[in-house]
Parts: C-alpha cells; sequence; structure tokens
C-alpha cells in the first residue's frame, strides 16, 4: 500500500518532466505576417434632386464628396527583420487598372522630445445637460415602449453609459505599427492614388517585401468591390413616415440602417435604427465579421439580405436635417498558409495570413423627394429602378404609391433645408 501511495505522488512529476523535454512540450506557434485588405464602397448622395437643384448639388458634390467611390486600405505586419530599408509592394491584376504594383510604405515615426506643461488649476467639470430619444423599428407607427429617454441631467454617468451601450461585434485588429514588427501601408505618404470606378480585384495577387516571405492568393467576385448603396427617391406618408427603399447588392450578406436628427424646439436628440429590438448601432456601422452578421440576423438586428425597403416612422418631423446612415455587410475571406492540419499531433508553423474585408456605406438626408411624383417610369431604365410593389413587412403602403401630404414639395424648402445641413 505504501509503494502504491509512492508511485501516486511520483506519477504526476514524471509527466511534469515529459512535457519540459523538447518533442513533448506544447508546441508554440511563432509570430508570422499578417495582410489586411480593407475594401470599401462609399456612396453620399441626395435622392430624387430636382434638375434645378443640379447647381447646388454640384457645390455640394465639390465639397462634400458626392456620389460613389471606391476606396481600399491595404496593411501588412512582420516580425521578421528587413536587411535594409524595408520594402514591400503588391502586385495587382490588369483589371485593377492601378499599374503593376502598389507600394506599401512603412511610415516615419518622428521622434519628438517631451516638454514639461506648466500645470494649470483643474477647470470645473460642469455636467452636460442633453436629452435624447431612442427609437428603433421599420413601420408606419411608432412602436410601443418608445422612445427610450436618455437624459444626463438625471443619470450618473455609469448609468449613461449602461443606456447608451449597444451591442458588441468581434474585435478586429488590423495590422499596425508596434515594438519589434515592421509595417507597411497603402494610400501612404508616397502614394495615394484614387481607385478608378472601374477597378477590379478579382484575379491573381501577390504581396513581396524584404521583410515578408511572399503571400500569393486569388479574389473570387465575392471579394470584388461591392456595389454602391443606392437609394430610390424617398416618399413621404400621410402619417410623416418615411419609405425608404434601396436597390439590392448581389454581394450583400445584410443591411444596417441609422438615422440621426436634432429638434430645434424642444433640443432634443433623436436616433433611430432599423433594428427590430432596441439597438442604437454604432458599433455596427463598420466592417464586421459574417459570424457577427448572421448572429445579429437572428436576434433582429441586422436585416437580411432580401430586404429592399423600410419605414421610418414619423419621429423626425421637427428635426431639420436628420441624416441616414446605411450600410451593406460583405463577404470576408481569411487564408492562413500552409493551412491547420487537420491532425492535432501534426506540427503547424503557418508563413502568412490574408484578410479580406469588404462593405458598401452610404449617406442621405431623409427627407421626401421634391419631384419624386413626377419621375418618367416609361423608360426601361425608369422601369428597372422603379420601387418594388411589395409592402414594408412593418409598413401598409406600396412603394408605387403617391408619396402623401408629408412630401416636400417647395424647391426652396429643400434648399432651405440643405443649407442648414451643410451650411450654405
Amino acid at each position: 500500500m505504501r509503494g502504491f501511495r509512492i508511485v501516486s505522488l511520483v506519477a504526476p512529476c514524471f509527466l511534469l518532466l515529459l512535457m519540459a523535454i523538447p518533442g513533448h512540450a506544447a508546441e508554440k506557434i511563432k509570430p508570422y505576417p499578417h495582410y489586411w485588405i480593407s475594401v470599401a464602397t462609399i456612396n453620399q448622395s441626395i435622392p430624387g434632386m430636382s434638375k434645378q437643384m443640379s447647381g447646388m448639388a454640384a457645390l455640394l458634390g465639390g465639397k462634400m464628396g458626392f456620389g460613389p467611390r471606391r476606396e481600399l486600405l491595404l496593411q501588412v505586419e512582420s516580425p521578421q527583420a528587413a536587411a535594409d530599408k524595408p520594402q514591400a509592394s503588391h502586385v495587382i491584376p490588369p483589371g485593377q487598372n492601378m499599374g503593376v504594383s502598389l507600394p506599401l510604405v512603412t511610415p516615419q515615426v518622428e521622434k519628438r522630445e517631451s516638454m514639461p506643461s506648466e500645470r494649470e488649476k483643474p477647470e470645473k467639470f460642469e455636467k452636460p445637460k442633453v436629452r435624447m430619444l431612442i427609437y428603433w423599428g421599420c413601420g408606419e407607427t411608432v412602436g410601443k415602449g418608445q422612445p427610450k429617454v436618455i437624459d444626463t441631467a438625471k443619470m450618473s454617468p455609469a448609468d449613461f453609459g449602461k443606456a447608451f451601450a449597444g451591442r458588441s461585434p468581434a474585435r478586429q485588429v488590423p495590422p499596425s505599427a508596434h515594438k519589434d514588427w515592421i509595417y507597411g501601408e497603402w494610400p501612404n505618404s508616397e502614394e495615394r492614388t484614387d481607385v478608378p470606378k472601374d477597378s477590379s480585384l478579382v484575379g491573381s495577387h501577390l504581396v513581396k517585401g524584404n521583410y515578408l516571405p511572399d503571400i500569393s492568393f486569388v479574389l473570387d467576385k465575392k471579394r470584388e468591390f461591392m456595389e454602391p448603396v443606392e437609394f430610390l427617391p424617398i416618399q413621404a406618408t400621410q402619417s410623416g413616415a418615411m419609405k425608404v427603399v434601396w436597390q439590392p447588392i448581389p454581394t450583400a450578406i445584410g443591411y444596417f440602417a441609422a438615422a440621426m436628427g436634432h429638434d430645434q424646439q424642444s433640443g432634443d436628440s433623436i436616433f433611430w435604427s432599423a433594428s427590430e429590438v432596441p439597438e442604437i448601432g454604432f458599433a455596427l456601422q463598420d466592417y464586421l465579421t459574417p459570424g457577427d452578421v448572421n448572429r445579429f440576423i437572428k436576434e433582429k438586428v441586422v436585416m437580411d439580405a432580401s430586404r429592399t425597403t423600410c419605414t421610418v416612422p414619423p419621429i423626425f418631423k421637427g428635426a431639420q436635417g436628420a441624416m441616414l446612415q446605411f450600410i451593406a455587410y460583405g463577404e470576408e475571406l481569411d487564408l492562413i498558409y500552409p493551412p491547420k492540419p487537420k491532425d492535432p499531433r501534426q506540427s503547424w508553423n503557418p508563413k502568412w495570413s490574408v484578410k479580406v474585408r469588404l462593405k458598401s456605406t452610404g449617406m442621405t438626408t431623409l427627407m421626401a423627394s421634391d419631384d419624386s411624383s413626377k419621375k418618367d417610369t416609361s423608360s426601361p431604365k425608369s422601369r428597372q429602378k422603379s420601387m418594388p410593389q411589395s409592402e414594408d413587412p412593418n409598413g401598409s403602403r406600396t412603394a408605387d404609391e403617391d408619396s402623401g401630404s408629408g412630401s416636400v414639395k417647395s424647391k426652396d424648402g429643400v434648399k432651405d433645408r440643405l443649407r442648414g445641413i451643410f451650411g450654405f
């Protein structure tokens, strides 16, 4: 019996010794380079603008960047040391129409001497007094239990943070400059070429440099620039709700919409989201992983990709210049080379990883078109962009109905609202 006790005490120690011997220890994965491609399509628009407003549209376009555009952000980080000055580039497919390659430049960090600042007496902090009204859901009428009122004058900072908090998607940490790693990016201080409207990412890609192994991969049509967010003329219903209809985006896997405005009479800030459950959605207006998109669709926060319409309830009647923000989430590509073996006993030493993430965003003024009822729908092009006949799941008016008494029919009225929004 005594011998058994000795064995039972020695066995765990023996196992620990075996784990410390090379070959029996848990294998650690060595750091390896990561390459991220962030692909965005951005469209800011004023739907249904009349020809008489073309002069102002041109003025706004010059100052605000109206109209669809494409953006590309390339980022790489590597733990390998460069033999000389860090150099890397991304060899692109011919269809990208941006030359042969894009340089990935390592930013120069300037060392600044810190100067001691004079100590000043702390200023008296006055608690801000802000009242916010939170709404959610598509429909002709305001849902039950709304609005959710957030009044900073009556809440502690902790309570305010809890009341304003929303859902938290998976944290994404793109490559960046940090200690003992080399970082490169495009656009950069040496090249900031605009992405052409006809640029295509489909094809073979190669990333190479003196601090990187060759990173070779292929992008298909699912990882192509997404189509821009395009709204049909916004229709105002008799209740004052705003019916928003958008063109479907073929590669979208989900949509999210939110709006905000300020009631000048009451001083209240108004927030709304298309979520069917309470959600302000600040954290959802950026790239999301497909896993998060699917999860939020199940939670009725993000709209399914089959949706093409949503009616904003009549909550912005007293708000001048309410803005609608819209995002379409795209597919994502995650590659690791070599792939992780299925057999856990087999050693695995990744050489590099690639992530491609996509989104398409739109922003517009949340007001009815001044001439939407006069549009000619007889031409094929007009018919192609005519409004769907199906009703909003939460609304009652079909898309081709007249805009109702809430429509903005005065051109001067539209001009005044635009001046209020953009400061002209």
